[in-house]
Formats: C-alpha cells, structure tokens, sequence
C-alpha cells in the first residue's frame, strides 16, 4: 500500500512515517516544512501545487495531519485557514486522484471544550478558533463524502511520547527538577494517547475492512484513561526525581490568580495561571470502544511510553551538553 502523509514532519507525522514504513507500506510525506519524512515540500494553502503533488505521488490511501494545532489566535478564524481552505484543497487533490481509494481525516476532540462528552458525532460545542477550525474540517468532509472515497474521521486527545513539543517537555524538566506539584490528592482521569499507539491506530485504520471504518469518527487514545497524579508519579521515578508534593486546591487556585495577574503585566512565561490550572483539573474520558473493536490490542503501556519518553529527554540533554 503506498500511503500519502501530509504533516509528516510534525510529532504524530513522523511517528506514523516510521509506523507506516515499519508495516511495508510505501510513504510519501507531505509538509511544508522539509524533514527526514517528507518526500514533497508542499503547503496546503497553495491548492494548484498540492493537487499536482498529490496526482502525481498516485497514493492508494492519504492520511491528512497537516494543521495549524496552536490555540494562540483568539480574533479571526481565518488564521486557521489550513484546517479550512487548506482542508478543500486536498478533497479536490484526492479527488483528482483515482488511485486513493480511503482517506484518513484528522479532527480533535476540541471540536467539543474539555470536558464536554458529545452525544453525537455532530454534537459540536468548540469553544477556540482552534475547535472550531476543526469543526469546519469536520463539515467540509461529510459535505463532499471524503471527496468520494472510503474516509473516516479520527479526533486524537493529548498525545505524549518522544518528540513532544517543547511545552510538554518543560512540563516534565519541572517534574525532574522538583518543581511541579499536584492539585489536591483525587485521580484526574484522562483519555491521553501514547505516540507509538496513536501511530499504531492510524495504520490500523488505513488497513482494516472499509466497512469497519466508512463515515465514522473515532476519537484516538489509549483505552484505558490514565490518572494525571499516577502519570506524573510514574515519570518522577523514572527520572529519580523528589516525590511530588500535593497543594490543596484552595491555594492552587490562589496561585492561578497571581499567575492571572502576572501574565497580564506582559510576563506571560509564567507557568502557572487559572487556564492552566483549569485544564488540569477538567477530566475527560472517552468512550475508546469503538475504536478499540477495530483497532485492537495498542503496542505500548504507560510505563514503557514513560520509561521511552525519559530515555529520549536525556538523549536530548546529552547532546545539548556535549555541544557546549
């Protein structure tokens, strides 16, 4: 099977590249940022130069990724243009294409705000640009039916694992250095996705029976949610690191304020403010079934991604030392 990747640079681009090609499959990775896995530079916007790329490649099966996934623009949609106009552009492409015969579409689960279990795949409630950008994904490839072809819709949650961004990594360089503390002592339940399992589900999706897969959604992450204190516990060990201590939420939600205030004088590096604090107190867990019934069984556990994820950080830090 020769399979488009567009975004195959970015974190879960590459991690599928390396899948895909792990599973014999040929790939040719798309982005517009040149990387050790794309094959075609390419930006998604630029709809003449995309629909010769894709024709030309002549893939059996197209995995979209490529996106604008900040949640930074906070006045105008259009700064998401690439989950929007960009997403037209590759429907044309593939249409164009005879050979791509299923097209994997990716969404997010912020086409709903955290927290929120929709009722329904259409039961939308994005409260960011972001979601709704993705929101409009959605709605661009229901209304031209995957531009004809055999096409499923796959929301990823928080993905995690080497190669994750640098916000994520100062995140566990404070739980290595002590300086991370949990919000109360109850489990915060999350449905978050490992790298290698999420690259993992996308391939299965590209190769189990049409049926199986056709018109649907299906949010990808690992099946069993993980408790945010027992995660970050299991990291503090890996890396050695003093026990985690725990602060009341009472005086979490104090600090939130001052880190409000702080980020409102122009200091906005502050790592602790009330957005954050309320995005780790929101759980969220999905019903992971579905996707488990077509997927099956995931590569990874959370302690190897964890014991992974360590070994990678501290390849990171040895060649920024060996550099100075």
């Amino acid at each position: 099977m020769k399979v488009l990747v567009t975004g195959s640079s970015g974190f879960i681009g590459q991690a599928l590249v390396r899948r895909l090609r792990a599973e014999h499959c040929e790939v040719v990775g798309l982005d517009k940022v040149p990387a050790k896995t794309t094959d075609i530079v390419c930006d998604i916007l630029d709809a003449d130069g995309l629909i010769k790329a894709v024709t030309g490649a002549a893939p059996d099966a197209a995995v979209h990724l490529a996106a604008r996934i900040d949640l930074d623009e906070r006045t105008n949609l259009s700064g998401y243009n690439a989950n929007i106009e960009g997403v037209e552009n590759l429907v044309e492409a593939i249409r164009r294409t005879p050979s791509v015969q299923r097209a994997i579409w990716t969404s997010s689960q912020l086409v709903c705000r955290v927290g929120y279990v929709p009722t329904s795949d259409t039961d939308y409630k994005a409260d960011t640009l972001y979601g709704k950008s993705k929101v409009r994904t959605e709605e661009i490839v229901r209304s031209t039916d995957g531009a004809g072809r055999e096409w499923c819709l796959a929301r990823p949650t928080t993905v995690w694992g080497p190669g994750m961004s640098a916000h994520y990594q100062r995140f566990l360089h404070m739980i290595e250095r002590g300086r991370y503390f949990h919000v109360g002592h109850g489990p915060l339940w999350k449905s978050y996705s490992y790298i290698e399992n999420i690259a993992f589900q996308y391939w299965r999706l590209l190769d189990v029976p049409a049926e199986q897969i056709h018109r649907r959604t299906f949010y990808l992450a690992d099946y069993t949610p993980i408790d945010l204190i027992a995660w970050s516990d299991s990291f503090q060990r890996a890396f050695g690191a003093r026990a985690i201590p725990h602060l009341p939420r009472s005086c979490a939600h104090m600090l939130g304020l001052c880190g409000d205030a702080i980020n409102s004088i122009g200091l906005k590096r502050f790592p602790f403010n009330s957005f954050r604090l309320n995005n780790v107190l929101t759980q969220y867990q999905f019903d992971l079934s579905p996707t488990a019934a077509v997927c099956g069984p995931l590569p990874c556990t959370m302690e190897e991604g964890v014991a992974a994820t360590v070994a990678w950080l501290r390849e990171i830090s040895a060649r920024v030392e060996a550099k100075s």
